[in-house]
């Protein structure tokens, strides 16, 4: 006798394969970036090389320094919403849950802290000049 899949099984396994599809149509503003799932944005920038992302970040930059005051107080208020939207289903998850997502996130930092430790020592350069740019203009519209 074979054995079919749950139904459970088919909708992941139709959820990866959707998040799979080229997403590089995906996001063209940083409004609808905001608007991707946590899985979504992950396997967005993971889609593309370090150069694709760089260019990503600019252009977005570029469109969040053109925003209004309101615009930007109103994309303020939606990230907010969704982190309310974040700390709901959190507490709402079990402990085995709960237990689960932080093994998940303790194993994607470790993947992170390889991934930095393989660098060599003009790249870790280069991403910590980056970020001090960032953070200075960043600092420099509050």
């Amino acid at each position: 006798m074979r054995h079919l899949p749950s139904s459970r099984f088919l909708t992941l396994a139709l959820g990866y394969a959707l998040l799979a599809l080229p997403l590089s149509l995906q996001a063209q503003s940083l409004s609808e970036f905001h608007d991707m799932s946590p899985e979504q944005k992950q396997a967005y920038w993971e889609g593309m090389s370090a150069q694709e992302r760089e260019a990503r970040r600019e252009q977005w930059r570029e469109e969040r320094d053109a925003m209004s005051d309101e615009e930007r107080a109103a994309m303020h208020a939606e990230r907010m919403a969704r982190h309310e939207e974040m700390r709901t289903r959190w507490n709402s998850m079990s402990d085995d849950e709960k237990q689960a997502r932080r093994e998940a996130m303790r194993a994607h930092r470790e993947e992170r802290r390889a991934m930095w430790e393989s660098m060599g020592p003009e790249e870790r350069a280069a991403i910590r000049e980056r970020r001090n740019e960032h953070r200075h203009e960043r600092q420099g519209k509050d």
